[in-house]
């Protein structure tokens, strides 16, 4: 069916800009946009229907291209205990920090781990997310990445949203693996990644690159591994020192590095270079309370795209909107509102090897886009909170009002 929406301006993020278009129309069909231009410059295509947006302001779809939004349990008594003083070795010799996710998640069933992370995705869903990456790693055995795995596979098909699925099986040692990392990351580059690989539940691999985790050379075996697999990789690089991580990555041209707070210009000349995208999450900046800044002006100086992600997870980013992390990174990392907007929507979907479809309102591209009752798309950075009002159209049929 073809639909003409019409009465909206539109911001089509078109290279990483606003790439305004004022009294604007688009037409759809089949999923995917096949006009958009100015009204006044409609062609003569017959429409099946016609929707009135009403002067709204039409943005692509949102995209969050870092999420572990399937886990079981909470660890909101750990933000409390860490309020109060408790450091975090000492919750993490208390059996707690990622140890305790990795245990409630091997414990949850695949059917408690779909409802409550459809909670969460749906909250990401109701702020205009359209597209969403969520990656595994709190199973760490091949049993429960295999049902993180499929977990996310099924909300991919339950869900009207775009779902990439991430294996960071290389997240975190195992308890039965202690002090064996070597071994670790052997079981993952022989066992693991093949099986999974082999039942078609992997788009990307990540891993988790710092001194708390894993070494770069043992992150190296992990993407020669995934590239024998003909998968694409992704990494948690410089959150907490500088490794060089984010220049491994670039060297394996992966499609992101992320967080990078303690990256360094050479990393981001490297990353330039191979097209890596740097994905910042200022959810975790905050809730860590972390006071060394990405650098923004290497980043803007070596052309190297920003994507912005909430990295919703239990411990380091609860985080239930991406428009909130717009303004995030507007107030914490000095982002323009243009930038942000684009890290949510052309760059991010760069991140997830998606920038041929989505992540830009362009004709052949997909028809995913958000229809926002607000007076410029400034707006979507400048509010904390609350629901803008709003229709989110994907693949051109309308899934909330």
């Amino acid at each position: 069916m073809r639909t003409l929406w019409q009465h909206c301006h539109v911001a089509s993020m078109a290279q990483g800009a606003y790439s305004i278009i004022e009294d604007a129309a688009i037409i759809t069909s089949a999923g995917h946009i096949e006009w958009i231009g100015p009204r006044q410059s409609l062609p003569a295509l017959n429409a099946d229907r016609s929707v009135d947006l009403g002067g709204a302001w039409v943005t692509p779809g949102l995209v969050d291209c870092h999420t572990h939004a399937v886990f079981g349990g909470n660890r909101s008594g750990e933000f409390e205990q860490r309020l109060q003083g408790v450091s975090y070795a000492e919750i993490a010799a208390q059996g707690g920090g990622i140890a305790s996710t990795v245990r409630a998640t091997r414990a949850a069933s695949e059917d408690e781990l779909f409802s409550s992370a459809r909670q969460r995705v749906q909250a990401l869903m109701r702020d205009g997310v359209t597209t969403l990456e969520i990656k595994s790693g709190y199973g760490l055995d091949l049993a429960s990445e295999r049902k993180l795995l499929k977990v996310i596979r099924r909300l991919g098909e339950e869900l009207p949203l775009t779902v990439r699925s991430t294996c960071l099986a290389a997240h975190a040692l195992p308890p039965e693996y202690k002090d064996r990392a070597d071994d670790y990351i052997s079981h993952i580059c022989e066992v693991m990644l093949p099986a999974l690989a082999a039942e078609g539940l992997v788009d990307a691999v990540d891993a988790f690159c710092e001194y708390l985790a894993f070494s770069p050379d043992q992150v190296e075996r992990v993407f020669i591994k995934a590239r024998e697999l003909g998968l694409p990789i992704k990494l948690h690089a410089e959150q907490l020192s500088s490794l060089a991580g984010s220049s491994l990555a670039a060297r394996y041209q992966a499609l992101s590095a992320d967080h990078l707070e303690f990256m360094t210009e050479d990393d981001a000349i490297a990353m330039a270079a191979a097209g890596t995208v740097a994905v910042l999450l200022p959810g975790a900046f905050y809730f860590l309370r972390e006071t060394q800044l990405p650098p923004m002006d290497a980043l803007r100086k070596h052309g190297v795209k920003i994507a912005i992600a909430t990295d919703l997870n239990p411990g380091t980013s609860p985080a239930l909107s991406l428009r909130l992390m717009l303004n995030m990174a507007c107030t914490l990392f000095r982002m323009t509102p243009e930038e942000a907007l684009a890290g949510v929507t052309t760059h991010a979907a760069t991140a997830l090897g998606l920038g041929h479809s989505h992540g830009s309102l362009e004709v052949g591209k997909v028809a995913d886009f958000v229809a926002w009752q607000i007076e410029r798309p400034a707006d979507l950075c400048y509010w904390l909170g609350g629901d803008l009002p709003k229709r989110v159209v994907r693949l051109g049929r309308e899934i909330f009002n």
